[in-house]
């Protein structure tokens, strides 16, 4: 008896590890890598720093997973959009989902996935490079799709699928960055439809 005792008060207080997960996302989303300390992380996550190092690891695979929790959650219109029936529905989708989402009300302005670590210095390189890669893999499924699309005679036979997915990211891109200076959301919306105007016809 005595014995669980002393194992029930060694025992860290439990916290809701899903929770916590998406403060920490949240801080990350509206400071970046580099101005979210780890004070400011543990006190939005509501533990301590031993208990984010047990539950999470140190504070790059911390980013890591809100990141994936970003994709899953915040950015999980890209993947829905990829499902449209027409090249020009999944763009414009992706778009629409990026307006959105870079200015929902009581969520930080902008992407997670664009500044999370644009000024990230040396100690923010493995956040920066996440970025990179979490970037150029998106661009990378946009062009898969906009193939499909060529083979299936939906885009024009000429049309070159990994420019069209570079030009459909870098208006997302451009519209967070837009969305954390300040731009509304109907003002946003009319950027994404006037680069829609320049769509290749079918």
């Amino acid at each position: 008896m005595d014995t669980g005792q002393k194992a029930a008060i060694g025992r860290p207080r439990g916290f809701d590890t899903d929770e916590a997960l998406e403060r920490a996302m949240r801080v990350f989303w509206e400071q970046g890598y580099d101005g979210a300390s780890l004070t400011d992380l543990t006190t939005a996550m509501g533990i301590t720093r031993t208990s984010m190092y047990a539950a999470f690891g140190n504070k790059e695979e911390l980013f890591r997973k809100a990141l994936e929790r970003y994709t899953e959650g915040p950015a999980s219109y890209a993947s829905r959009a990829l499902k449209e029936p027409t090249a020009r529905q999944v763009a414009a989708a992706f778009l629409r989902g990026s307006v959105r989402t870079t200015t929902r009300p009581g969520d930080p302005a902008g992407c997670l996935g664009v500044q999370g670590s644009l000024a990230a210095g040396d100690p923010g390189r493995c956040a920066r490079d996440a970025l990179i890669a979490w970037r150029n893999e998106a661009v990378s499924v946009l062009r898969d799709r906009f193939r499909q699309a060529v083979g299936e005679g939906d885009l024009p036979p000429g049309t070159d699928p990994g420019a069209l997915a570079r030009y459909v990211m870098a208006v997302a891109n451009g519209i967070a960055v837009q969305a954390a200076s300040g731009a509304t959301r109907d003002e946003l919306q009319q950027v994404a439809d006037m680069a829609m105007q320049g769509w290749p016809p079918s």
